[in-house]
């Protein structure tokens, strides 16, 4: 009896297929970047993980690729374009090829701190600068905080002329290495993930960097000493595609915004606690020395690279500068 019933079954199965759940498969959403876990964009994608995971786990499941372990720098914006990954955050400085209007973030002593620098960013002219690029098929989901950058070298830079003839790592920016030019300084883009072995073969002097990413990718065990200049701004933009974000609903483009902006508001809030924290700790160190500024020879490094402004005003938008400059008052 049994041995007839199983062949008309399983016929059945073939015939009108197996029972439907009536639920598709969640979405992947693969988070890559280029820093460790426990930094302010690391945190910004673990929480982000964590609130798709417990509202909406039905529809999404983010993952998380740090430490460039997915991507790196030079490779990310033609995998979320090819939807290799879907969601990311790459420093500013990466979309000039996009628009130079994100080059104001570049200049160096445009904004005192982070709170100038949310100021400007929740503006109408900072939120515009979001969607600038969608006809280039990618679209920003919101502002992310890293932190001040300072300078780092293996010889004490208290005045420009300290930095000259060295060579410095930064990201591909034409406004950076105007920065380092107009101190008499070699400006080398590199990718994130090479600057340590770089900075410890000796085949780079120096690099400019927040405290976090100092302190979480050992720069400090590299190099001899860290000015405390405050020279510039480390911060990031959450990134999809176009094509991924118009694929979904107008219930999940609601809800996973919501999603990012709340990751974002929580490690945008631990950004200044970390910067303070890891600072601490590189002092603590004691592998590196913490240079401190005079009034006189911090005024000496804003004499020197402040005309980088004018000489990338027309690019930029004199407006928007001074936009962002007044966010300081």
């Amino acid at each position: 009896m049994f041995r007839i019933i199983f062949p008309v079954l399983a016929c059945l199965c073939l015939l009108f297929g197996a029972p439907d759940s009536g639920q598709a498969a969640p979405t992947i959403i693969r988070f890559s970047h280029v820093v460790g876990d426990d930094t302010p964009k690391g945190q910004a994608a673990l929480k982000l993980k964590s609130i798709v995971e417990e509202r909406m786990g039905d529809r999404f499941v983010v993952e998380v690729y740090p430490n460039s372990s997915l991507f790196d720098d030079d490779q990310i914006f033609e995998a979320l374009l090819l939807d290799d990954a879907q969601m990311a955050a790459p420093s500013l400085s990466k979309f000039t090829v996009y628009t130079k209007s994100l080059q104001v973030f570049d200049l160096p002593f445009l904004f005192q701190d982070l709170t100038a620098v949310d100021r400007f960013q929740k503006s109408p002219e900072g939120q515009a600068l979001l969607t600038s690029f969608t006809d280039r098929g990618l679209l920003g989901l919101g502002y992310l905080h890293n932190g001040m950058k300072q300078l780092s070298a293996n010889r004490k830079l208290s005045v420009p002329q300290d930095a000259t003839g060295l060579k410095f790592r930064i990201q591909p920016s034409e406004v950076l290495k105007a920065q380092f030019a107009a101190i008499g300084a070699e400006a080398v883009p590199k990718p994130f993930s090479q600057v340590f072995s770089l900075l410890s073969t000796g085949v780079l002097d120096g690099q400019e960097n927040t405290w976090s990413n100092i302190y979480s990718q050992k720069f400090h065990t590299a190099q001899t000493h860290i000015t405390e200049s405050n020279h510039g701004l480390l911060d990031y933009m959450v990134v999809t595609s176009v094509n991924f974000w118009e694929g979904l609903s107008s219930e999940d483009q609601r809800d996973l915004r919501a999603a990012v902006e709340e990751a974002i508001a929580f490690a945008n809030d631990l950004a200044g606690k970390i910067e303070q924290a890891d600072r601490q700790k590189v002092v603590d160190a004691g592998t590196a020395e913490v240079v401190q500024l005079s009034r006189n020879e911090r005024n000496q490094w804003v004499e020197a690279m402040r005309p980088v402004w004018q000489q990338f005003e027309d690019g930029i938008g004199r407006d928007l500068i001074n936009k962002a400059y007044g966010a300081n008052q």
